[in-house]
Protein backbone atom coordinates (compact mmCIF):
# COMPACT_ATOMS: atom_id res chain seq x y z
CA UNK A 1 0.00 0.00 0.00
CA UNK A 2 2.84 2.43 1.13
CA UNK A 3 4.76 1.78 -2.30
CA UNK A 4 1.52 2.18 -4.80
CA UNK A 5 1.48 5.83 -2.92
CA UNK A 6 4.81 6.80 -3.30
CA UNK A 7 4.49 5.18 -6.66
CA UNK A 8 1.39 7.89 -7.19
CA UNK A 9 3.28 10.50 -6.19
CA UNK A 10 6.24 10.45 -8.09
CA UNK A 11 3.76 9.61 -11.63
CA UNK A 12 1.79 12.82 -10.03
CA UNK A 13 5.32 14.79 -9.95
CA UNK A 14 6.46 13.40 -13.50
CA UNK A 15 2.84 14.42 -14.46
CA UNK A 16 3.74 18.17 -13.20
CA UNK A 17 6.71 18.57 -14.50
CA UNK A 18 5.95 17.62 -17.85
CA UNK A 19 2.59 19.95 -17.91
CA UNK A 20 4.77 23.13 -16.93
CA UNK A 21 7.31 22.01 -19.20
CA UNK A 22 4.68 21.99 -22.10
CA UNK A 23 3.36 25.23 -21.40
CA UNK A 24 6.91 26.87 -20.89
CA UNK A 25 7.89 25.18 -24.50
CA UNK A 26 4.41 26.36 -25.88
CA UNK A 27 5.25 30.05 -25.01
CA UNK A 28 8.77 30.01 -26.10
CA UNK A 29 7.44 28.61 -29.96
CA UNK A 30 4.83 31.30 -29.58
CA UNK A 31 7.25 33.93 -28.98
CA UNK A 32 10.13 33.23 -31.39
CA UNK A 33 7.54 32.52 -34.14
CA UNK A 34 6.58 36.68 -34.07
CA UNK A 35 2.65 35.23 -34.10
CA UNK A 36 2.10 37.95 -31.52
CA UNK A 37 4.24 40.83 -30.75
CA UNK A 38 2.73 41.40 -27.46
CA UNK A 39 4.29 38.39 -25.72
CA UNK A 40 8.17 38.27 -24.65
CA UNK A 41 10.22 35.21 -24.94
CA UNK A 42 11.17 33.42 -21.72
CA UNK A 43 14.51 34.56 -21.73
CA UNK A 44 13.37 38.33 -22.44
CA UNK A 45 11.47 37.37 -19.09
CA UNK A 46 14.24 35.81 -17.22
CA UNK A 47 16.60 39.04 -18.18
CA UNK A 48 14.26 41.15 -16.99
CA UNK A 49 13.82 38.98 -14.01
CA UNK A 50 17.23 39.21 -12.96
CA UNK A 51 17.80 42.63 -13.37
CA UNK A 52 15.01 43.91 -11.62
CA UNK A 53 16.35 42.48 -8.83
CA UNK A 54 18.73 45.78 -8.23
CA UNK A 55 17.06 48.13 -11.19
CA UNK A 56 14.78 50.59 -9.68
CA UNK A 57 13.25 51.17 -13.04
CA UNK A 58 10.55 51.72 -14.52
CA UNK A 59 8.60 51.97 -10.75
CA UNK A 60 11.11 52.98 -8.51
CA UNK A 61 11.85 49.81 -6.25
CA UNK A 62 13.62 46.83 -6.73
CA UNK A 63 11.83 43.56 -7.33
CA UNK A 64 12.95 42.30 -3.34
CA UNK A 65 11.21 45.59 -2.08
CA UNK A 66 8.16 45.49 -3.91
CA UNK A 67 8.08 41.63 -2.52
CA UNK A 68 8.84 42.87 1.11
CA UNK A 69 6.14 45.92 1.02
CA UNK A 70 3.64 43.15 -0.52
CA UNK A 71 3.88 40.80 1.70
CA UNK A 72 3.82 42.72 4.88
CA UNK A 73 0.35 44.56 3.47
CA UNK A 74 -0.88 40.42 2.57
CA UNK A 75 0.45 38.85 5.61
CA UNK A 76 -0.80 41.76 7.55
CA UNK A 77 -4.31 41.47 6.60
CA UNK A 78 -4.50 37.62 6.24
CA UNK A 79 -3.27 36.86 9.27
CA UNK A 80 -5.99 39.60 11.40
CA UNK A 81 -8.75 37.72 9.28
CA UNK A 82 -7.45 34.20 10.49
CA UNK A 83 -7.32 35.60 14.01
CA UNK A 84 -10.58 36.54 13.97
CA UNK A 85 -12.30 35.22 11.57
CA UNK A 86 -11.64 31.69 12.17
CA UNK A 87 -12.73 31.67 15.44
CA UNK A 88 -15.79 33.91 15.01
CA UNK A 89 -16.86 31.22 12.63
CA UNK A 90 -16.43 28.14 15.19
CA UNK A 91 -18.26 30.18 17.28
CA UNK A 92 -20.87 31.12 15.54
CA UNK A 93 -21.32 27.39 14.40
CA UNK A 94 -21.07 26.12 17.65
CA UNK A 95 -23.57 28.72 19.97
CA UNK A 96 -26.85 29.74 18.74
CA UNK A 97 -26.83 33.22 20.71
CA UNK A 98 -23.65 34.66 18.96
CA UNK A 99 -25.16 33.25 15.15
CA UNK A 100 -28.03 35.00 15.83
CA UNK A 101 -26.39 38.43 16.63
CA UNK A 102 -23.56 38.43 13.95
CA UNK A 103 -25.40 36.44 10.75
CA UNK A 104 -27.37 39.71 10.13
CA UNK A 105 -24.48 41.90 9.90
CA UNK A 106 -22.19 39.83 8.29
CA UNK A 107 -24.83 38.58 5.59
CA UNK A 108 -24.87 42.43 4.85
CA UNK A 109 -21.13 42.57 4.09
CA UNK A 110 -20.50 39.41 3.05
CA UNK A 111 -21.60 40.37 -0.60
CA UNK A 112 -19.78 43.59 -0.56
CA UNK A 113 -16.79 43.40 -3.26
CA UNK A 114 -13.67 44.15 -1.52
CA UNK A 115 -12.64 46.32 -3.97
CA UNK A 116 -15.25 48.57 -3.66
CA UNK A 117 -13.78 49.16 0.42
CA UNK A 118 -10.92 50.73 -1.36
CA UNK A 119 -12.30 54.51 -2.02
CA UNK A 120 -13.67 54.50 1.88
CA UNK A 121 -10.66 53.04 2.91
CA UNK A 122 -8.50 55.67 1.01
CA UNK A 123 -10.16 58.86 3.00
CA UNK A 124 -10.09 57.00 6.46
CA UNK A 125 -6.31 55.98 6.64
CA UNK A 126 -4.85 57.11 3.10
CA UNK A 127 -3.04 55.18 1.01
CA UNK A 128 -0.40 53.68 3.53
CA UNK A 129 0.02 49.90 4.30
CA UNK A 130 -2.96 49.99 7.08
CA UNK A 131 -5.25 50.75 4.19
CA UNK A 132 -4.77 47.96 2.03
CA UNK A 133 -4.06 45.64 5.09
CA UNK A 134 -7.59 46.68 6.11
CA UNK A 135 -8.87 45.95 2.57
CA UNK A 136 -6.70 42.73 2.75
CA UNK A 137 -8.87 41.74 5.89
CA UNK A 138 -12.16 42.24 4.63
CA UNK A 139 -11.48 39.92 1.29
CA UNK A 140 -9.45 37.27 3.57
CA UNK A 141 -12.26 37.65 6.41
CA UNK A 142 -15.09 35.93 4.57
CA UNK A 143 -13.52 32.54 3.24
CA UNK A 144 -12.11 32.43 6.62
CA UNK A 145 -15.60 32.40 8.92
CA UNK A 146 -17.65 30.78 6.17
CA UNK A 147 -15.22 27.64 6.10
CA UNK A 148 -14.71 27.47 9.95
CA UNK A 149 -18.82 28.12 10.41
CA UNK A 150 -19.53 25.24 7.88
CA UNK A 151 -16.65 22.82 9.60
CA UNK A 152 -18.40 23.09 13.12
CA UNK A 153 -21.81 22.35 11.76
CA UNK A 154 -20.77 19.50 9.88
CA UNK A 155 -19.20 17.85 12.68
CA UNK A 156 -20.82 13.98 13.12
CA UNK A 157 -23.56 13.97 15.60
CA UNK A 158 -22.62 10.35 16.92
CA UNK A 159 -19.52 11.78 17.99
CA UNK A 160 -20.58 14.85 19.97
CA UNK A 161 -23.57 12.45 21.39
CA UNK A 162 -20.72 9.44 22.79
CA UNK A 163 -18.85 13.07 23.96
CA UNK A 164 -22.28 13.94 25.97
CA UNK A 165 -23.31 10.68 27.13
CA UNK A 166 -19.77 10.16 28.69
CA UNK A 167 -20.13 13.40 30.64
CA UNK A 168 -18.66 15.77 28.88
CA UNK A 169 -19.64 19.18 29.13
CA UNK A 170 -20.61 21.39 26.14
CA UNK A 171 -17.49 23.42 25.92
CA UNK A 172 -15.47 20.70 25.96
CA UNK A 173 -17.01 19.01 23.05
CA UNK A 174 -16.95 22.26 21.54
CA UNK A 175 -13.21 22.12 22.14
CA UNK A 176 -11.74 18.47 21.27
CA UNK A 177 -14.81 17.37 19.15
CA UNK A 178 -16.29 19.89 17.54
CA UNK A 179 -12.91 21.81 16.15
CA UNK A 180 -10.56 19.30 15.65
CA UNK A 181 -13.58 17.83 13.31
CA UNK A 182 -13.96 21.24 11.63
CA UNK A 183 -10.10 21.58 10.50
CA UNK A 184 -10.24 20.34 7.24
CA UNK A 185 -12.85 23.03 6.28
CA UNK A 186 -11.54 25.50 8.23
CA UNK A 187 -7.91 24.89 6.58
CA UNK A 188 -9.89 24.62 3.25
CA UNK A 189 -11.37 28.59 4.14
CA UNK A 190 -7.56 29.53 4.98
CA UNK A 191 -6.35 28.90 1.73
CA UNK A 192 -8.83 30.37 -0.15
CA UNK A 193 -8.13 33.99 1.69
CA UNK A 194 -4.83 33.33 0.94
CA UNK A 195 -6.19 33.80 -2.58
CA UNK A 196 -8.62 36.77 -2.24
CA UNK A 197 -5.60 38.53 -0.24
CA UNK A 198 -3.31 38.34 -3.00
CA UNK A 199 -5.54 39.32 -5.83
CA UNK A 200 -7.66 41.98 -3.76
CA UNK A 201 -3.92 42.86 -2.85
CA UNK A 202 -3.18 43.21 -6.48
CA UNK A 203 -6.14 45.42 -6.87
CA UNK A 204 -5.72 47.78 -4.21
CA UNK A 205 -2.17 48.45 -5.65
CA UNK A 206 -2.97 49.38 -8.98
CA UNK A 207 -4.90 52.14 -7.84
CA UNK A 208 -3.49 53.69 -4.75
CA UNK A 209 0.09 52.81 -4.20
CA UNK A 210 3.60 53.59 -3.98
CA UNK A 211 5.75 50.29 -3.92
CA UNK A 212 4.71 46.67 -3.86
CA UNK A 213 3.75 44.12 -7.08
CA UNK A 214 0.57 45.41 -7.97
CA UNK A 215 2.18 48.68 -8.32
CA UNK A 216 4.77 46.96 -10.08
CA UNK A 217 2.46 46.02 -12.64
CA UNK A 218 0.80 48.97 -12.96
CA UNK A 219 4.01 50.76 -13.47
CA UNK A 220 4.76 47.95 -16.41
CA UNK A 221 1.13 48.90 -18.05
CA UNK A 222 2.08 52.46 -17.83
CA UNK A 223 5.40 52.10 -19.42
CA UNK A 224 4.23 49.13 -21.76
CA UNK A 225 6.86 47.16 -20.28
CA UNK A 226 5.26 43.70 -20.23
CA UNK A 227 8.14 41.94 -19.39
CA UNK A 228 7.70 43.89 -15.91
CA UNK A 229 4.21 42.57 -15.83
CA UNK A 230 4.65 39.49 -16.50
CA UNK A 231 7.29 39.82 -13.82
CA UNK A 232 5.32 41.23 -11.27
CA UNK A 233 2.82 38.47 -11.80
CA UNK A 234 5.05 35.12 -11.92
CA UNK A 235 6.37 36.22 -8.87
CA UNK A 236 2.81 36.54 -7.35
CA UNK A 237 2.42 33.69 -8.58
CA UNK A 238 4.87 31.74 -7.42
CA UNK A 239 4.04 33.25 -3.60
CA UNK A 240 1.25 32.45 -3.92
CA UNK A 241 2.31 28.60 -4.31
CA UNK A 242 4.59 29.11 -1.43
CA UNK A 243 2.14 30.03 0.78
CA UNK A 244 -0.15 27.30 -0.08
CA UNK A 245 2.12 24.95 0.48
CA UNK A 246 3.41 26.40 3.58
CA UNK A 247 -0.50 26.01 4.79
CA UNK A 248 -0.64 22.60 3.39
CA UNK A 249 2.24 21.51 6.09
CA UNK A 250 1.03 22.78 8.71
CA UNK A 251 -2.40 21.37 8.15
CA UNK A 252 -0.83 17.93 7.91
CA UNK A 253 0.88 18.51 11.13
CA UNK A 254 -2.41 19.59 13.09
CA UNK A 255 -4.98 16.99 11.18
CA UNK A 256 -3.28 13.82 11.25
CA UNK A 257 -5.99 11.99 11.78
CA UNK A 258 -7.07 12.39 8.22
CA UNK A 259 -6.71 10.49 5.57
CA UNK A 260 -6.44 11.36 2.11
Amino acid sequence: MKQKKEKSKIIYAIYSIATVCLFLLTWELVAKSGITKILPSLSTIAKTFVTKLADLRPDGATLPTNIWVSLQIACSGLFLAIIIGVPLGWLMGWYKPIDRFVRPLFEIIRPIPPISWIPLTILWVGIGMGAKALIIFLASFVPCLINAYTGIKETNKTMINVAKTFGASNFYVFCHVAIPSAMPLTFTGIRIALNCAWSTLVAAELLAANAGLGYMISSGRAYSRIDIIIVGMVTIGILGYLFSWVFKKIEDKIVKWRTV
